[in-house]
């Protein structure tokens, strides 16, 4: 039958007729696993394992390991997906699929158990940044460890696998230094506690905001996102278009905002003369530059300069780097716009379409609305080719100054990462989904910290999309409460950081299967990424062991579940201290505070009595609220018999006629 086939695509080919043959010929394809699977990886014991991948349409696939197998037919589209039986711990093993022709064979897998660990920088932050990582990474080697780390890939439409095969990584002194520093401190433990293999999965994306990791399905049904969800698919579809439309828009936000906008345009042309504007030595921002005028100016500046190129470079130029900008710019080359950004630390990288650099001087104008330009070093700023060419912009800017401003913000693309739509649970979970884990961990909001009250919607919403997409309705999620940075506090007042803490709090508190991490007293005030990894690690696993393993262990730090009228005094309640509170170094536990209305809070007293925190004679009249380390960087000394902190929170007592 293959050998008249063949004869029949032969005469068809030779007569021109290969697109009419009347039935689908298709070429022989190897059964292959999705790209998350591979060798070394861990698959999870004791539940079915979902498998999936792609081989010939239509084929009848058997999958094996050790011994156990399961069926699969590909469909039409090429793709097929199965469930192996529940497996026990073990290995190492090889893991097949095979169409009866061609087989694919995975090698060194091992069954135990999978964690995936998302969010931005703090779970991105690399083990050989931790504390104490030189030793620990030494001594790391532990054939049972495994890891994979995602590439970063910001998609348009969710992907049906991985844009590239990542490497499952065995743990040692070679590999362990790239790890999530907090989720291999924590599968350390738990491989350690338990005696089986542990694999764990890195998704994440440093500076990257919650938005960018919830489905596009799940955000879309959010009034305030519906827009921006369609745009970033349109930008899918039609990326020209959708640039199109996102420069028009921000064109009219520039009309809205800045009188002079429309006159303004004219200096984009590279047929504009410049020779009145002043000039400026771009070495680093425009502070630290030899411009008076620009010393204490915020607002906008525009900045245009230029670059020769040969003919050869000019067909090859297909990106502009400019390094970060402060704060937010719009970029033309030739008159035509190549991107925009608003995020100061973020690199301008821009794709530049064909035919748009030419052969000779090329000019390039930027609009920026900040109080700082160029920041970068001039080392940043070139022009890209395809063959890998970095041609230098020169120092050397004309600029001229507009509307002086502070404090307004202009729309960014809801594509563009880190403040993106949907993007990253595209790229970087959907193709994982469904791979079978026995947890999750996130470590994220930082960059949600000035929209608290939001965040108790997406987080949610986050948390229940994962839960959909991996198959597992209740799947544990430990989510790590963000840590100490920023200002300490003389008074009460207002901490953004507080709130976004106790949006995380409730969250955990309404989802019978999430937990609280608490991190805040091993943070670093004046580091965003404080390196003491391993404590946060080791309270992880402590969580797992309550969510995933049902130990009867207190899955994080005393937690206020109630305040009470108690004659002159305000008691707090907690749980998770059936040992006791204890407070270091005094007498008294230091950071409650009682507010009488919203922006009247003070601090108080505070008296351990057993699990409860006396607040001594603060049920005034006018008391209706109790706060605990209501601070973006608090210092407090309440702890647990073993050793937890007690939660940051807020909570109300009962009116007096309750």
């Amino acid at each position: 039958m293959r050998s008249h086939i063949r004869r029949l695509i032969a005469l068809a080919a030779t007569t021109g007729l290969l697109t009419i043959l009347p039935f689908a010929v298709h070429a022989q394809t190897t059964p292959q696993f999705a790209h998350i699977f591979g060798d070394h990886a861990v698959l999870q014991r004791d539940q079915p394992v979902t498998v999936w991948g792609t081989a010939t349409p239509n084929a009848s696939l058997t999958i094996a390991v050790n011994g156990q197998t399961a069926t699969a037919t590909t469909g039409a589209d090429g793709k097929w997906k199965t469930t192996l039986p529940a497996l026990t711990a073990g290995g190492p093993y090889a893991l097949t699929v095979s169409d009866g022709q061609a087989t694919t064979t995975l090698n060194d897998i091992l069954i135990g158990d999978v964690y995936l660990c998302s969010g931005q920088s703090n779970m991105e932050f690399p083990a050989r940044l931790s504390t104490g990582a030189w030793g620990e990474i030494s001594a790391s080697a532990n054939p049972n460890l495994r890891f994979v780390n995602i590439e970063r890939d910001s998609s348009a439409a969710p992907r049906e696998d991985l844009k590239t095969v990542p490497a499952w990584q065995v743990a040692g002194p070679n590999t362990t230094g790239d790890a999530s520093a907090v989720c291999y401190y924590m599968s350390k433990a738990l491989q350690k506690e338990h005696k089986v293999p542990v694999g764990f999965i890195a998704s994440d994306w440093g500076g990257t905001t919650i938005q960018g990791w919830i489905s596009p399905a799940s955000l879309r049904t959010l009034p305030a996102y519906t827009a921006g969800v369609d745009a970033v698919a349109q930008y899918g579809a039609a990326p020209d278009k959708a640039q199109a439309d996102h420069a028009k828009a921000q064109e009219t936000w520039w009309d809205a905002h800045d009188k002079s906008a429309k006159a303004q345009r004219a200096w984009i042309s590279p047929a504009f003369n410049d020779s009145a504007w002043s000039h400026l030595k771009a070495t680093s921002g425009w502070k630290d530059s030899d411009a008076a005028d620009l010393k204490a100016f915020e607002g906008v500046v525009w900045l245009r300069t230029r670059v020769t190129l040969t003919a050869e470079q000019a067909a090859r130029a297909n990106e502009l780097t400019l390094g970060p900008v402060d704060t937010f710019d719009t970029t033309w080359i030739n008159g035509q716009w190549v991107g925009s950004g608003g995020i100061n630390w973020v690199w301008r990288d821009y794709k530049v379409p064909a035919g748009v650099f030419k052969t000779g001087e090329n000019v390039i104008v930027l609009r920026v609305l900040g109080s700082n330009g160029l920041t970068g070093t001039p080392d940043m700023r070139f022009v890209k080719t395809s063959d890998g060419q970095a041609i230098p912009l020169s120092t050397d800017w004309t600029y001229k100054t507009g509307m002086a401003a502070k404090g307004l913000t202009i729309p960014a693309a809801p594509w563009d990462v880190p403040s993106s739509l949907n993007t990253l649970y595209n790229g970087m979970i959907a193709p994982l989904a469904p791979y079978t884990v026995k947890a999750a961990a996130w470590y994220q909001g930082e960059s949600n910290a000035d929209a608290a009250a939001e965040y108790r919607t997406l987080l949610p919403m986050l948390m229940a999309d994962w839960r959909k997409a991996f198959a597992a309705p209740d799947l544990p999620v430990l989510i790590m409460q963000l840590s100490t940075y920023g200002s300490t506090s003389t008074a009460p007042g207002v901490s953004h950081w507080a709130e976004l803490r106790e949006a995380q709090r409730l969250t955990v508190d309404a989802d019978p299967h999430a937990a609280l991490i608490v991190s805040y007293d091993f943070g670093d005030r004046s580091d965003i990424h404080p390196t003491q990894k391993n404590i946060i690690g080791l309270r992880a696993a402590r969580a797992v062991d309550h969510l995933a393993f049902g130990q009867a262990v207190a899955p994080t730090g005393p937690e206020a579940i109630s305040v009470t009228r108690s004659g002159a005094d305000l008691v707090v309640n907690f749980r998770y201290a059936e040992t006791g509170l204890k407070t270091y170094s005094s007498d008294t536990a230091i950071g409650f505070e009682v507010c009488d209305k919203p922006d009247s809070c003070r601090y108080t007293t505070a008296i351990v009595k057993g699990s409860t925190i006396v607040l001594p004679g603060a049920n005034t009249a006018h008391a209706f609220r109790v706060r605990y380390a209501w601070s973006d960087a608090p210092f407090t000394n309440l702890y647990s018999g073993d050793d937890l902190p007690a939660l940051p929170f807020q909570m109300e007592p009962p009116d007096e006629t309750e």
